[in-house]
């Protein structure tokens, strides 16, 4: 029977191009002096000058926004969509992109118009003890009217921002990282091969990913305060210039890398072999592996445990195989049918402890890009995992390290051992862990009470066995490579080869395996009668 096929022998010299980028970057405006009841009623006293903060004066904003928006379509000559309940709005908006890049110009393509819900503030009318009315202001979910501009850019193509109409005037923007790496690296002289949303072929893969590289929060606010200069905005430059405008957090960023194969074939060999392995992607022990590690989070406890599962999407002949944890997800597909796409999409920062401003970006493109690395990592790990005869019995077994100390045993098969090894699968990652959250996943495994002294014993063992080290002036450990190996190797054999083989008797294991199984025990039995060793009477 042939071998089957992994990941790794797919790996292995059939990559042709291994790209990393930031792909679709969604990201939230928000003015931060207007968030609360007493910075509006400050902005329109304080700021505007009017005796009574009233809605009236919101309105009247609103009202002279929206006739801005009017004049500006009519004097640019730009169309104005007004989007239907169930458009797709990029699919409508396709053709006026497509005419406005045909000019080779940056331009406001088309203006969307939708009545969307948004978090805005609402008016509470009191009475004054001396008899003038007064408001107070709270937010709350109210149906308005957004405005999308569809804007074509010479840097960074197709992207669009949404203004909403009514105050504190929340603003969306929407770019793609892989456009954007496009019209940078052919303005640099670098030739390549489009992929839909990514790179085929390139003539030099390392100046393309430098180009890919350089994509950060500077470059975004650049794009960010150029169009806001041209746009008509509910804000005038005596806000501005007041401090009232807008900042930029990440409300959904996509980190991607794509690995292109030199044949169709070997793609979808590629993914075969991973959806054959990895279907359990989705269990704690798997996607925390691959993103945190441990499941903790900063201030009070959840009310709701978090979310772990896998969802495997079929549409046609493709497949996507999508992880999720907490808010996020890490899903993997076959882009256009020759290569492999694994993409973070981060809906939190907080999921990889990041913070939410644009100016963190980097910071969480760093974290977003080492969950890509270790997923595939893992997966490699995960069917590559055998320990040569040596490594195995100088773990299995009790050995002396170089300085001259006993290393004790961590013995295949002992439960404390292997709840020990599969809560180091959970602890696979790169912010470590320590003994109190190693602890609780060794207990929850082995299903006995397990005490902090036991743990800092086997942290010792595993420590003098070179599987974990600890970081320097911490409390914190962090797995190794050959650690790593171990955990996987000691776990996938017990889990997936001797605990089904061991009940393969009986169904529903395969007819092939049970039969093979009764002629083995046939010549045993006939070996055993041979030797007359049967049993005594």
């Amino acid at each position: 029977m042939a071998g089957a096929v992994t990941v790794n022998d797919l790996l292995d010299g059939h990559v042709a191009l291994d790209i990393e980028c930031l792909d679709r970057i969604y990201l939230n405006g928000y003015v931060p002096n207007l968030q609360v009841g007493g910075q509006v009623v400050s902005f329109m006293t304080q700021h505007l000058g009017y005796p009574i903060p009233s809605p009236a004066i919101l309105e009247k904003i609103g009202t002279a926004f929206r006739r801005a928006v009017s004049a500006f379509a009519e004097s640019e000559h730009v169309p104005v969509v007004r989007f239907g309940k169930n458009d797709r709005k990029i699919d409508v908006m396709r053709r006026h992109l497509a005419a406005q890049a045909a000019t080779g110009r940056s331009g406001v393509a088309a203006i969307g118009v939708a009545q969307e819900y948004q978090n805005v503030f609402a008016a509470t009318q009191r009475q004054g003890a001396n008899g003038v009315p007064w408001f107070s202001f709270t937010k709350a979910d109210r149906r308005v009217s957004c405005f999308y501009f569809y804007l074509w850019d010479v840097d960074f193509g197709a992207a669009f921002i949404k203004v909403c109409a009514y105050f504190p005037y929340p603003v969306k923007v929407w770019v793609n990282g892989h456009e954007w790496a496009k019209r940078q690296a052919s303005a640099a002289g670098i030739g390549f091969v489009e992929l839909s949303n990514g790179f085929a072929s390139c003539t030099d893969p390392d100046a393309l990913q430098a180009v890919c590289d350089r994509l950060g929060p500077g470059a975004i606010t650049v794009f960010f305060q150029r169009w806001m200069s041209v746009l008509p905005l509910p804000l005038t430059d005596a806000d501005h210039d007041a401090g009232y405008w807008w900042e930029l957090s990440m409300r959904q960023i996509e980190v991607s890398r794509t690995l292109v194969f030199h044949a169709p074939r070997h793609a979808r060999g590629f993914f075969e072999a991973l959806v054959a392995d990895n279907l359990d992607l989705g269990r704690p022990d798997s996607v925390e592996l691959i993103f945190t590690g441990k499941n903790e989070r900063r201030g009070r406890p959840p009310k709701d445990p978090p979310t772990f599962k896998t969802k495997v999407v079929t549409r046609d002949t493709e497949v996507t195989i999508n992880a999720f944890y907490k808010h996020s997800r890490v899903k993997q597909y076959l882009k256009d049918g020759r290569a492999l796409r694994i993409e973070t999409v981060i809906n939190s920062p907080d999921d990889l402890r990041c913070h939410r401003r644009l100016q963190h970006l980097d910071e969480l493109q760093a974290k977003a890009r080492d969950v890509n690395a270790r997923l595939l990592d893992t997966e490699r790990v995960g069917q590559g995992c055998v320990l040569a005869s040596p490594a195995f019995e100088r773990v299995a077994q009790s050995s002396v390290t170089a300085d001259g100390r006993r290393a004790p045993a961590l013995r295949f098969g002992d439960p404390r051992v292997m709840a020990l090894l599969g809560a180091l699968c959970v602890g696979l990652n790169a912010l470590g862990f320590t003994n109190r959250s190693l602890r609780a996943q060794v207990s929850h495994l082995l299903g006995l009470a397990y005490t902090s002294n036991q743990m800092s014993y086997d942290l010792g063992r595993l420590r003098l066995n070179g599987l974990i080290q600890r970081l320097e002036g911490t409390n914190t450990y962090r797995l190794t490579s050959e650690g790593q190996r171990v955990a996987i190797f000691y776990t996938k054999l017990h889990h997936r080869l001797l605990r089904p083989l061991l009940a393969a008797n009986a169904p529903p294991a395969p007819v092939e395996l049970r039969t093979a199984l009764r002629t083995i025990d046939h010549h045993v039995r006939g070996y055993i009668d041979t030797a007359r060793l049967g049993n005594a009477a």
